[in-house]
């Protein structure tokens, strides 16, 4: 922090121009710069509106880009869902309902939301929830039955697995025990 202080000192001194974060930047360079957000990884259709808002661009300019993108195949939604989907589901183990509503939240439609979730294979889905339940239910240390049962069920709804699941999950665990 006192490096940065610093170094903004001594731009200002040698008379140095500090770039300015929120000045607008022209088209054609708002247009790179997106193309290069959207190459780096994929986007949907919202986040590339709020970064090209960022920009200061009007509402005529950030249409045309948009465009643009569309055009070259920068953007493309149903690709989006589906690899959103199945990189959740792979990479933070969420289950359906979490991925649903994560794409409901970046406007996704709801064809496109079920295009993504046909993605994930049913038989890798139930094999990941036997495995990720088995692999949480040891890692718990609470004695307490309920106290336990409570926290695995919360910790599985809050990552988007099927209610009905995690339950019955729960109480076949339990009775292992």
């Amino acid at each position: 922090m006192l490096i940065q202080y610093f170094y903004v000192i001594l731009l200002q001194t040698i008379n140095f121009p500090i770039l300015d974060s929120t000045s607008p930047i022209s088209y054609k360079d708002a247009v790179r710069k997106i193309e290069h957000f959207c190459a780096y990884q994929e986007r949907c259709h919202q986040e590339v509106e709020t970064k090209l808002y960022s920009f200061k661009l009007s509402s005529h300019e950030i249409a045309e880009a948009i465009a643009h993108l569309l055009a070259h195949n920068y953007l493309n939604e149903e690709r989006f869902a589906c690899l959103f989907a199945i990189s959740k589901f792979h990479q933070k183990n969420w289950g359906r309902k979490r991925i649903s509503l994560e794409l409901k939240q970046r406007k996704i439609s709801s064809y496109l939301i079920n295009k993504g979730l046909k993605e994930i294979p049913e038989h890798e889905y139930s094999n990941t929830f036997e495995q990720i339940t088995l692999r949480f239910w040891e890692s718990l240390s609470e004695k307490n039955s309920l106290k336990k049962r409570k926290k695995f069920c919360d910790y599985f709804l809050r990552k988007g697995w099927e209610s009905d699941w995690v339950y019955e999950k729960a109480m076949a665990l339990e009775k292992e025990n």
